[in-house]
């Protein structure tokens, strides 16, 4: 990692509130009587409840959703022992995976217990708070033992996921890869470089699915493990080969599959070379695999591999089964995390892997064409349908094996219970980032001598979205890349005023002017606004020397946006521009619009920018479903609003009958699929879930946006400027680095789109 990214990492765990999360509260607290029921005397009731009927504690506090991650900083990611305190921060960051993929809770536990047995004792001591204990990052031998202990000492589900998640993911990926080589779990020869306690789970879950210990040789960091070494653990001990290799080289020959959990660069090119017909080759290493991807494929074409890398195909992510294994366990109560659970996992995931891949996720990873084989054998972390795959078939499987403690009888409800905990359409960030990386473009940065500007570029660059052209005083941007440490190096800077630009400005004047001589500009005003970056940097989007432009910064909305529209104009078709934002929700990415053009558009106005939003909404691969709001339910009330957003809705269902779209209706009747239903049965959005506004006017959905911005602390992407020919964004004043690097995602993303017609 270099010296930028250090700090960007350091910066994001550090700035606004510090690291990754917080505690909110569910409950009303605004009055006193809401804090009377919150705590004293109003609390004493379910104190009492729980006292008599202990499991009332999983109706009336947060246990049956709370997890612990807790570890005691012995074995962390690939830093070794470096104690509690250091690893906080990544349980911080997995608590935040548990919340995003499946609304699981978090407390973060560090504990300063390196001895076992104070390990064991402090989390059981601790246990009554918590539905579910994750261990993390607890070094081996001692991390088995641990997790025995607690397994068989609690009554709730315990798993060690540096052991089992692994084991989990791969075990999919393994059946799949079998699948498609034609061969038998049972029958293959195997030859693993690693006996840690993810290696040793990965043997475990494998023999479970039908291969012998006769089948596998290990190597640990001394060497083969065979019955002539001395000093084995008893986990060592169990594959102790009556074999004797003198290296890994030697093993491999031969071998049908080789599974890497130890460290980089052990495995070279002959060696995969030299294995079995059709090999499976799980170089599992992190950051570094065993073997890169690339120098495998090179020599064997037959091969299958996986990594633990995203830029190569098969990433074996532990983020694809303990989130769900969780949830599943969590919603039956289960009072325990075990092997027919596992095994459900490893069986839905490596379903799923078969599945027709749906088009966000397609769209995700660069429009590629998923269909299971060597380079599909198991899901995508950002697939939705993870979720209702992996929950549900844990779930069964503990009822079944008889640890559930509360049964699941609707299945279908249960899984539309599940993507409402999720949010629908979730990941929508995650997808556009991955996009915007298939397929990079030249983003130019019209405001460069801005500290955000350069650092919204650098983050592009490095993120691989974008390569950045930086407009602006050249002395100014160099001085600000030096004093800031930026990593700019290479990328293009212009000064739209300076004498190097002379003969580009005149030629960028002459075709402004031919655009727009006949509104009175002349040829000089022409050449003289080419000094002006939004001017000159809008020219090199038009005339193809750059993909895309961002500005806004500094400048008013109106301002920028006359040039974009005077320079690059309206989209063949299109009458009127128009501004959207994205809103990042509990129930999946909202679109609001017109929120930054059109001041009181007409009735044939707002069908142009319903239309315009909904073209928008699907080239981001999500339905439109749309409300038109208004003061008014379907003439309830009068006013001039009211009757031209019902005329609009008209308007719309008539010549857009494809589109799913009503109104004149109130926001929290589009919102609330039961008090629509209830009320107004009739609606075209009835069970729909509406996820595109339109408002009536300009000053509704600027407001709206901005309080929902500021009071909810709901994340907001754009204004997104609909309807132009290419890709031109304007920032909201003040943008944060976040903020800049979204739009540019988003602006590429656009651009892509754009590029295609």
């Amino acid at each position: 990692m270099n010296a930028s990214s250090k700090k960007a990492a350091l910066d994001y765990h550090s700035q606004g509130r510090k690291g990754k999360i917080e505690v909110v509260p569910t409950k009303p607290y605004s009055s006193q009587k809401d804090l009377a029921l919150a705590y004293s005397p109003g609390v004493a009731e379910p104190c009492l409840r729980i006292s008599e009927h202990k499991e009332d504690v999983y109706k009336y506090t947060a246990k049956g959703n709370l997890v612990a991650v807790i570890t005691n900083g012995t074995a962390v990611l690939g830093l070794g022992d470096i104690g509690p305190e250091a690893s906080k921060p990544v349980m911080e960051g997995k608590g935040v995976l548990f919340k995003v993929f499946a609304d699981i809770d978090v407390f973060d536990i560090e504990v300063d217990a390196s001895d076992a047995e104070a390990f064991i004792a402090t989390v059981k001591a601790i246990a009554p708070t918590f539905g579910g204990i994750n261990l993390e990052d607890i070094k081996a031998p001692e991390a088995f033992e641990i997790e025995r202990r607690l397994k068989a000492e609690l009554d709730i589900p315990v798993m060690h996921d540096d052991q089992h998640g692994t084991a989990i993911i791969s075990a999919a990926a393994l059946l799949n890869a079998l699948e498609l080589a034609h061969k038998s779990i049972d029958q293959v020869r195997i030859v693993v470089s690693g006996a840690g306690a993810a290696a040793m789970s990965c043997l475990d879950l494998y023999e479970q699915l039908g291969m012998s210990v006769a089948q596998v040789d290990v190597f640990d960091s001394k060497g083969h493990v065979n019955s002539a070494r001395e000093g084995l653990d008893a986990s060592k001990q169990k594959y102790a080969s009556d074999r004797r290799y003198d290296g890994l080289a030697a093993a491999m020959e031969g071998a049908d599959v080789f599974l890497g959990l130890s460290k980089g660069g052990l495995v070279e090119p002959e060696m995969v070379k030299s294995m079995a017909e059709n090999a499976i080759v799980f170089a599992l290493a992190n950051p570094d695999p065993e073997i890169g991807y690339k120098a495998a494929m090179a020599v064997r074409e037959d091969i299958i591999m996986a990594t633990g890398r995203s830029d190569h195909p098969n990433q074996v992510n532990n983020v694809l089964g303990f989130p769900f294994i969780f949830r599943g366990a969590l919603d039956v109560r289960a009072s325990a995390i075990n092997d027919a659970m596992k095994l459900a996992a490893v069986r839905a995931i490596a379903e799923l892997a078969k599945e027709n891949v749906p088009d966000e996720v397609s769209e995700a990873y660069g429009n590629q064409s998923f269909v299971f084989g060597k380079e599909l054998i198991i899901p995508k972390p950002l697939d939705p349908r993870l979720i209702t795959y992996v929950a549900p078939a844990v779930a069964k499987a503990a009822m079944e094996s008889g640890v559930a403690q509360k049964a699941i009888t609707d299945w279908e409800g249960y899984k539309k219970e599940l993507l409402d905990r999720i949010g629908y359409d979730t990941g929508f960030a995650r997808t556009i980032a991955d996009r915007a990386k298939k397929s990079p473009k030249r983003v130019v940065f019209a405001e460069a001598d801005h500290y955000r500007v350069l650092k919204a570029a650098e983050q592009a660059l490095e993120e691989g979205i974008a390569q950045p052209i930086l407009l602006g005083r050249r002395s100014v941007i160099e001085g600000l890349i030096e004093e800031h440490s930026l990593e700019l190096e290479g990328v293009e800077v212009i000064n739209p005023r300076a004498d190097e630009e002379h003969d580009r400005r005149c030629q960028f004047g002459a075709e402004f002017f031919q655009l727009r001589m006949r509104h009175g500009l002349t040829a000089r005003e022409g050449e003289r606004l080419m000094r002006q970056r939004n001017y000159f940097g809008a020219m090199l989007v038009r005339s193809g020397q750059a993909d895309a432009l961002i500005s806004g910064l500094t400048r008013t909305y109106p301002s920028v946006i006359r040039p974009a529209l005077q320079v690059i104009g309206k989209a063949d078709g299109v009458d009127k521009v128009a501004g959207m934002y994205i809103l990042e929700t509990k129930r999946g990415p909202m679109f609001f619009a017109d929120t930054t053009v059109n001041l009181n558009p007409t009735a044939e106005e707002i069908v142009s920018i319903a239309v315009l939003t909904a073209k928008a909404v699907r080239n981001l691969r999500i339905v439109p479903r749309i409300a038109l709001l208004s003061y008014s339910n379907f003439g309830s009330a009068e006013g001039v609003d009211a009757v031209k957003m019902a005329e609009a809705a008209r308007i719309l269902k008539e010549r857009h009958p494809d589109l799913i779209v009503d109104g004149e209706i109130q926001a929290n009747f589009a919102l609330n699929e039961e008090l629509l239903a209830e009320s107004f049965p009739f609606s075209n959005l009835q069970n729909k879930r509406v996820n595109t506004l339109i408002f009536p006017n300009l000053a509704a959905g600027n407001i709206s946006y901005k309080l929902l911005q500021e009071l909810a602390g709901i994340e907001v992407q754009g204004p997104i400027l609909l309807g132009m020919r290419q890709s031109f964004h304007v920032l909201q004043m003040g943008s944060s680095v976040r903020e800049i690097q979204d739009m540019v995602r988003l602006a590429v993303v656009d651009a892509q789109i754009k590029s295609r017609g």
